[in-house]
C-alpha cells in the first residue's frame, strides 16, 4: 500500500496495481467463450507473477529487518477448479510458469527476503471429511507449485507455507495426512495454532513432525495468555523448526472494538467479555499495530523469531511497527541479527 491513502482512489489503483496481483472469478469466466477465458487466465498470470517480482523487488530494497513477505494465494486464479484447472496443466502455460517464476525466485535469494503463502480458510487438511480432505491437499499442492517453480521446497524451511490445524480430527489428522504430501510440500508446511478449536497444546502434538508457527493473538484469544518468550512452550516451538530461525504470527484487536482503551495498557480477554465485548470481534485484525503494550510484549519475541505482522493495512502498519521499535529500542538495534526479520503479510 502506498504511504499515502488519501489520495483519490483511482490514481492509488495505478499506483499500487504494478506490485499487487489481480484475479477473476469462476462466474465471469464461464460467461466467456473458452478463447477469451483462457486468454484472461493468461493476462493475469502475467500480471501475476511481474507483481510479484516487483513486490520482492520493492521490499528488498527495504531495511534488513523487512525483508520478509507473504505471497498472495491468488496468484494463479482458479488452479484447483474442476472445471477450469486443466488451463494450468497445458504445455505453454507450464512453459511460462517455470520460466518466470525461476526468475522471482532467484531475485528473493539475490535480495535475502524471506518468503511464505498461506493458504486459506478451506485448506482443512484435518477434516473428517475424506473429500475436503482431498481438495485440500490439492490446494495446499498447489501453492507448493509455486513456491517449487520459485526454486524452494529443496530443503527444510527454505520457504514456508502455513495452514491452521483445522478440522474435527486435529493434530491427528494432519500426522495422518503428511504422507500423502510431496516431499517439498512436506520441507515447506508449517502449523499455525488457532484461536478457537485446536490451541497450542495442540499444535505442540505436531513438534516432531512439522515446524509450528506461535500466532501470539490467537493464542491470547483462545486464552487470555500473553505468553512469553522464556516459556517452555514457545521453547519446544522453536525447536520444531530444526536449526531454521523460526517465525511468529501478531496481530492484535481492531482498534475500532476497543474505542478510546488505553495504548499503554494490554486489554485483559476476560475483563473484555465481562463487559459485553464479543469474543468474534476480538479475534479480527485491526488496521495498525496501535497498542504500545501489545507492541512492547509482541516485540520481546523479535530475538527468538521473525515477526509477521497481520493487519488490514499492511506493509503500513509493519513499517510503523518497525519505526516503533528503533525509536524506544534503538540501543539494541546493533545486537539484532543480520537475519532478523519483522514483515507485512499481504
Amino acid at each position: 500500500m502506498h504511504p499515502d491513502q488519501t489520495q483519490k482512489k483511482k490514481l492509488l489503483e495505478e499506483i499500487q496495481r504494478p506490485l499487487n496481483t489481480r484475479s477473476t472469478t469462476v462466474q465471469w469466466l464461464n460467461r466467456q467463450t473458452k478463447e477469451v477465458a483462457e486468454q484472461r487466465l493468461w493476462d493475469i498470470m502475467v500480471h501475476n507473477i511481474k507483481a510479484f517480482e516487483n513486490l520482492i523487488r520493492y521490499v528488498g530494497g527495504l531495511p534488513n529487518e523487512l525483508r520478509m513477505v507473504r505471497l498472495g494465494s491468488d496468484v494463479l486464479p482458479v488452479y484447483t477448479e474442476p472445471t477450469w484447472c486443466y488451463y494450468w496443466k497445458l504445455p505453454d502455460v507450464v512453459k511460462y510458469c517455470e520460466t518466470h517464476f525461476r526468475t522471482v525466485g532467484e531475485l528473493a535469494r539475490q535480495l535475502d527476503v524471506r518468503l511464505s503463502m498461506h493458504p486459506g480458510q478451506f485448506t482443512v487438511l484435518a477434516s473428517d471429511n475424506p473429500n475436503i480432505v482431498e481438495r485440500s491437499i490439492e490446494e495446499f499442492e498447489y501453492h507448493i507449485d509455486v513456491a517449487r517453480w520459485m526454486g524452494y521446497g529443496k530443503d527444510w524451511q527454505d520457504f514456508k507455507c502455513n495452514v491452521h490445524i483445522s478440522g474435527r480430527q486435529g493434530p491427528a489428522g494432519i500426522i495422518n495426512v503428511l504422507p500423502r504430501l510431496s516431499p517439498e510440500a512436506r520441507n515447506c508446511i508449517t502449523i499455525e495454532n488457532d484461536e478457537m478449536s485446536w490451541g497450542i497444546d495442540a499444535s505442540l502434538e505436531l513438534a516432531d513432525h512439522v515446524a509450528l508457527v506461535l500466532d501470539i493473538h490467537h493464542h491470547w484469544v483462545n486464552s487470555g495468555e500473553y505468553i512469553l518468550p522464556t516459556d517452555d512452550r514457545f521453547a519446544r516451538i522453536v525447536d520444531s523448526w530444526r536449526g531454521v530461525r523460526p517465525v511468529i504470527h501478531y496481530s492484535v484487536s481492531r482498534e475500532d472494538v476497543l474505542v478510546d482503551f488505553n495504548t499503554a495498557i494490554l486489554p485483559d480477554k476476560e475483563l473484555l467479555l465481562e463487559q459485553g465485548y464479543k469474543k468474534a470481534k476480538l479475534r479480527a485484525h485491526s488496521d495498525f499495530m496501535w497498542n504500545n503494550a501489545v507492541n512492547d510484549w509482541a516485540l520481546t519475541f523479535w530475538d527468538y523469531a521473525d515477526i509477521m505482522v497481520e493487519s488490514k493495512m499492511k506493509n503500513l502498519a509493519t513499517i510503523n511497527l518497525h519505526k516503533y521499535y528503533h525509536e524506544n529500542y534503538g540501543i539494541r538495534k546493533q545486537e539484532l541479527s543480520e537475519n532478523t526479520r519483522l514483515a507485512v503479510s499481504v
